[in-house]
């Protein structure tokens, strides 16, 4: 290993950023609840109203006092005086009375005084005047009582949470039609590489079109961000540390795709160490794909040099990149979205190295099979083609085909109609 070279784990150069980056360190800003799917909450959301604003019945059957039906049972049921019908979006009246019991429907306003609804399954209607109840109900049985689903003043709606179609609905239903989110992460990707020109034109000789900026910017926008495609730069250093300092400037996050290692034309080390204080955190992470990653700050700005092999590129952004975002908009770390399944054929690695696999997802019978999509990190097919990741940790050299692994989905992935 080069004496440049000192790797670390993603633990270790995680827990070197995260002290110089701030939470929720993005300003907020208020949209209309038509615009704020997927935005994060900068505060907590608090009901202005109690949930549901009357007690409602739960089941189609007969609103009741519970008092009247204690003891009923199928061969000694209660006789009840039928005095009406709850109609749906309106007040019921008159209030019940003793031995007294109104239809009403799933949904419907309990009418006052009753306590509870029996179910029609046990009932029998004998005339229009009179119900047999065969089965006793407790108090507040089949009944949402009033803020029994969100109180007056309770929290709906934690800080950090991303809006979901639920959360969403929640909102609609309370009245709220604005709320505080946190300002989107503006993210700067640059591509670099005299041998990159743009997708729209024709590569020549020893020349390939820029596709890490496309995936990486698309990255981005699918955790929460807005990106900034800045374009690709020349291997010229002054060129380089002028386009990212124009980033900084512009951007809360720079992602530079290419040129973190340590040939001679790699000059985003020296490109990203020029920005400013405390600079480059870690070079070199003990994974693979991934090992020539740069994580810096300038500027109290997060700067990330990504390999330039698009599988690499795309790892170290779900494992460095989005977790920033995450923390810069007051997110707690995802959830893993993850599936068991059985290994397709043995799996090696290098003692004390992290290796992530990528892996193809069969379902077979009531099993699923987790198929390694083997290639190397230049080879953006190989994760086209990938439903998952395996991770092998350091303390694992080897998996045998068979065992039971367990494999982060890849959103999008093939799931065989499951």
């Amino acid at each position: 290993m080069s004496k440049i070279w000192k790797l670390h784990t993603i633990a270790e150069a995680w827990g070197e950023l995260e002290r110089h980056l701030a939470p929720a360190s993005l300003a907020v800003e208020e949209v209309n609840l038509a615009e704020a799917l997927g935005r994060v909450t900068a505060q907590p959301v608090l009901s202005p109203e109690p949930l549901p604003p009357f007690a409602r019945s739960t089941v189609d059957g007969y609103a009741v006092r519970a008092a009247d039906t204690h003891g009923a049972s199928e061969s000694a049921p209660a006789y009840l005086k039928m005095v009406g019908e709850v109609r749906m979006g309106e007040a019921p009246q008159p209030a019940l009375g003793e031995g007294e019991v109104m239809w009403i429907p799933t949904g419907g306003m309990l009418p006052q005084g009753a306590d509870a609804a029996v179910m029609v399954e046990y009932t029998r209607k004998w005339d229009m005047a009179e119900i047999e109840v065969r089965r006793a109900a407790a108090a507040g049985e089949n009944v949402i009582g009033v803020g029994e689903d969100v109180a007056l003043g309770g929290e709906l709606i934690p800080a950090g949470r991303a809006l979901r179609p639920a959360e969403i609905g929640a909102l609609a239903g309370l009245g709220i039609l604005r709320v505080a989110v946190r300002r989107r992460p503006l993210v700067a990707v640059l591509s670099t590489g005299n041998e990159i020109v743009p997708a729209d034109g024709q590569p020549g000789g020893g020349q390939i079109r820029d596709l890490n900026s496309w995936s990486l910017a698309a990255s981005v926008k699918r955790a929460g961000g807005e990106p900034l495609r800045l374009g690709i730069v020349r291997d010229v250093l002054e060129e380089l540390t002028t386009a990212l300092r124009d980033a900084l400037a512009r951007a809360d996050i720079v992602c530079v795709s290419g040129g973190s290692s340590v040939g001679a034309e790699d000059l985003a080390p020296q490109a990203i160490a020029s920005l400013g204080a405390p600079g480059i955190l870690t070079r070199g992470l003990n994974i693979r794909p991934g090992k020539p990653t740069i994580i810096a700050v300038a500027e109290g700005k997060p700067v990330f040099g990504l390999p330039g092999h698009p599988v690499s590129g795309l790892m170290v952004f779900g494992l460095v990149v989005e977790p920033t975002m995450r923390r810069m908009l007051g997110q707690p770390p995802a959830p893993p979205c993850t599936i068991r399944a059985l290994l397709g054929r043995d799996l090696g690695s290098s003692p004390g190295r992290s290796d992530y696999f990528r892996v193809r997802l069969e379902r077979r019978g009531q099993e699923w099979h987790a198929m390694p999509v083997l290639g190397k990190s230049a080879m953006i097919s190989t994760l086209v083609s990938a439903d998952g990741i395996l991770h092998l940790p350091p303390e694992t050299e080897v998996l045998r085909a068979g065992e039971e692994v367990e494999i982060a989905l890849l959103e999008g992935g093939d799931r065989g109609g499951a």
